[in-house]
């Protein structure tokens, strides 16, 4: 690892019990062919989707199914993905090319990848509970404005023309 995982467990709060799972979460396939994120992420795009929409289900029990997918998929995108990994640093520990190839840079999808990639790590090692709570920590802020969601004017006539 770049740096310690040990840092990176701090800067989230949470000690796992199989540590080649979190180092799994960051090993991007130029890295490691066999042993990478990509069904880490698969998984934990499923959760962060589950767990977003339960609380926005929650928050605004009297929304429109169409209102509410407007606010999930503002909610869980890359966007947000890379958002969430810049706030715990998440690039400084992400794997990396191989001794064939020391030219992959880490763009901005593999580092919203190895978000969801963590999410996934993280029920893994701990179950859903302790990923919901991940989650719920680091979306918060953008789920609290997802009260002010602003619909561009094509998709209101899209709508109106409906």
């Amino acid at each position: 690892m770049p740096l310690s995982i040990n840092k990176l467990e701090k800067k989230i709060n949470l000690k796992f019990k199989n540590i080649k799972l979190l180092e799994r979460s960051l090993t991007h396939k130029s890295y490691n062919p066999d042993v990478n994120y990509e069904k880490l992420e698969f998984l934990g795009d499923r959760i962060l989707g589950l767990t977003v929409s339960n609380k926005l289900l929650e928050m605004y029990p009297e929304d429109k199914v169409g209102f509410l997918d407007k606010k999930l998929a503002s909610l869980v995108n890359r966007s947000k993905c890379y958002q969430v990994a810049k706030s715990i640093n998440l690039d400084e520990f992400i794997l990396v090319g191989s001794s064939k190839n020391k030219n992959v840079k880490i763009v901005n999808k593999i580092i919203s990848d190895c978000c969801e990639s963590l999410i996934g790590a993280i029920f893994l090692d701990h179950g859903l509970k302790i990923a919901e709570k991940f989650i719920l920590k680091y979306w918060e802020p953008f789920i609290k404005e997802t009260s002010t969601l602003l619909i561009d004017p094509k998709t209101k006539l899209q709508e109106y023309s409906l």
